[in-house]
C-alpha cells in the first residue's frame, strides 16, 4: 500500500495563510477584517470557523519584532547616544507599526499551519482531502489483471 501524501504541502498552506488567502484554494479570502478569520471561504466552501489561533500569532509577532529591532535600538544608543524624546519617536511607532503589520500575516500563518495538519476542527477537512488524493492515486495507478 502506497503512502498517501497530502496534496498541499505544509509550506504551501502557511504561504497561503501568510498572504491572507484560503490555505486549501489560495483564492477565497482567509479574514473577514483585520484579525477576523471568515467563517468558510467564498471561493471552495472550506470552513474557518474552528480554527484556535488564540494568543500564538500576537507572540509570535512580540518574539519577531523584539528580535528585530531591540539591537538596533542598542547600537543606536551605544554608538550616538540620543535623547529620549527622539528615541521615543522613532522606536514606538516603528515597533507598533512593525507589530501591527506581521499580525494579520502571522494569524494566517497559524489558521494555514492547523488547517494543513488537521488540528482542532479540521481534522474532518484532512480526512477528506487524504481519501480524495488516495482516490487520485487510485484512479491513476494501472490495474492490474487477474
Amino acid at each position: 500500500m502506497a503512502l498517501i501524501k497530502d496534496p498541499i504541502s505544509l509550506t504551501k498552506a502557511m504561504w497561503r495563510g501568510f498572504l491572507g488567502k484560503c490555505p486549501n484554494c489560495g483564492n477565497g479570502h482567509l479574514f473577514e477584517r483585520f484579525l477576523k478569520v471568515a467563517d468558510h471561504c467564498e471561493m471552495c466552501g472550506e470552513e474557518f470557523h474552528h480554527h484556535r489561533a488564540d494568543d500564538f500569532p500576537a507572540y509570535l509577532v512580540i518574539i519577531a519584532v523584539g528580535h528585530a529591532i531591540v539591537p538596533v535600538i542598542l547600537a543606536v544608543e551605544i554608538e550616538y547616544a540620543p535623547p529620549v524624546w527622539l528615541q521615543l519617536v522613532v522606536w514606538l511607532p516603528l515597533t507598533l507599526f512593525s507589530a501591527l503589520f506581521l499580525l494579520q500575516p502571522t494569524k494566517g500563518a497559524i489558521v494555514g499551519l492547523q488547517w494543513q495538519t488537521g488540528m482542532h476542527g479540521f481534522e474532518g477537512s484532512r480526512q477528506r482531502r487524504l481519501a480524495e488524493a488516495a482516490l487520485h492515486l487510485n484512479a491513476a495507478a494501472p490495474s492490474k489483471a487477474a
